[in-house]
């Protein structure tokens, strides 16, 4: 099984969630973790298992990870389980009124990655995660790199 993870991280908490992933994935899996500026087309042929991640930043995935997914052809993971992930802050931890309002309409980075992956033939093996910071820059919460990791194995675990 072929696994590939790809993400772009402004602060390195997202590189470090995909790394935790790739890890967790090592024993089961042929896995590469690469940063969205560093994938090779080739890359993403053969693929079992694709899972992309970016930061939320605006309500969004970063313009990196938005033109690498756009540069995937139509159809171009057919037959490929796909997953997505963001970085995010807590709305709970924020206590903002007005960031809870902004989150209920433009949501989190995850969610249009995974509509992407879906919209290029990928077939979804999980819903969107996201995994928490304890600030804009972060560093992440407690126990989130366990939490990815385990997350990444039930994708895995779909796929078989």
């Amino acid at each position: 099984m072929k696994a590939l993870v790809i993400y772009d991280s402004a602060f390195g908490n997202t590189e470090q969630v995909a790394q935790a992933m790739g890890r967790a994935l090592s024993a089961q899996t042929d896995v590469e973790v690469v940063r969205a500026t560093d994938v090779q087309p080739d890359q993403l042929t053969g693929l079992d298992v694709l899972i992309v991640g970016s930061p939320t930043q605006k309500f969004q995935p970063l313009p990196t990870v938005k033109r690498l997914l756009e540069g995937i052809p139509a159809q171009g993971l057919e037959g490929v389980k796909v997953a997505a992930f963001d970085t995010r802050i807590s709305v709970e931890d924020t206590n903002s009124t007005i960031l809870n309002i902004m989150v209920k309409l433009f949501g989190y980075a995850a969610k249009p990655i995974a509509d992407r992956l879906t919209k290029k033939g990928g077939t979804s093996a999980m819903p969107p995660e996201g995994f928490f910071v304890k600030d804009s820059e972060g560093p992440l919460k407690d126990g989130e790199l366990e939490r990815a990791a385990d997350w990444a194995k039930q994708i895995i675990a779909a796929r078989q």
